[in-house]
């Protein structure tokens, strides 16, 4: 399965969500996920779990093959704020370097913080430290002020975004600037367990409906999911999506559901696009 890419960007398209895993349960679970074969590790300041992800992956001694993904919370977009939070996120991590480094949130006062914030975090990039930086939970207007009015090398967009959540605003916006968009929540919080449709669908393929999600989702031009899943099972049944074929009936089906579920509510001074 190809990677997706964006300015200095290649991701593999299926990752390993870690919130809210903390401690030994997230250790464990990052390391089965990359002795299964992940090589896309997603984690934040917020989650409180940097550490326990670096342990992991020193663990493994696969540092080189393994993309990382963080992000730093948006109360500290000031320059001094983020440039603490960087480095302590990289001490945490065990590494001198992030494979992508992002703005987890839109804040109160974005217009605001946002030049200086991305300035600062170009300077990361520039020392090689981060090695691409990006967005997370952007709507296409603050996309826009990002990489149109400041002129930012903004490589991704991090949004939930699933079979029941679209993002065809967003999506067509990165496309049209060659940035890439991962997928959180990319089974919906569970509720794709529970969808007819999608039951019918697994039924068919001899697979669940997770998998029938994130074969649907995978398939999505130049889009990576980060499904969390502490079991080794769960991380198997995920991994194993990504062989899963949807003829063109399926994806008609799955293209026709609802998606307007947001799980994901946060940050009441963002102006989502209209879901689907």
């Amino acid at each position: 399965m190809d990677d997706v890419t964006g300015p200095d960007l290649k991701m593999p398209k299926l990752g390993l969500g870690t919130w809210p895993m903390k401690g030994a349960e997230c250790r464990t679970a990052v390391e089965s996920a990359i002795a299964l074969g992940y090589r896309h590790i997603d984690t934040a300041q917020m989650y409180g779990n940097e550490e326990d992800v670096g342990a992991a992956i020193v663990t493994s001694g696969l540092r080189n093959q393994i993309h990382i993904t963080t992000k730093v919370w948006h109360t500290n977009l000031a320059p001094a704020d983020l440039t603490r939070s960087f480095e302590e996120s990289l001490t945490k991590l065990k590494t001198d370097h992030v494979d992508l480094y992002l703005i987890h949130w839109p804040s109160a006062t974005m217009e605001r913080d946002l030049p200086a914030a991305l300035a600062t975090m170009q300077k990361f990039k520039q020392d090689g430290r981060a090695r691409a930086i990006g967005v997370s939970n952007f709507p296409v207007a603050l996309m826009k002020q990002a990489i149109e009015d400041i002129g930012a090398p903004i490589a991704c967009n991090q949004v939930e975004f699933n079979v029941l959540h679209g993002q065809t605003a967003v999506l067509t916006y990165a496309k049209n600037k060659g940035v890439a968009v991962t997928a959180y929540a990319p089974l919906g919080k569970g509720r794709v367990l529970d969808n007819e449709i999608l039951a019918t669908l697994a039924k068919k393929h001899g697979a669940t409906p997770s998998q029938i999600a994130l074969a649907w989702l995978l398939r999505q031009d130049n889009v990576a999911a980060i499904p969390k899943a502490k079991s080794l099972e769960n991380q198997r049944t995920n991994w194993q999506a990504q062989s899963l074929k949807l003829d063109e009936t399926d994806i008609a089906t799955l293209n026709a559901l609802p998606k307007t579920h947001r799980n994901v509510v946060a940050g009441d001074w963002i102006k989502w696009d209209p879901p689907g």
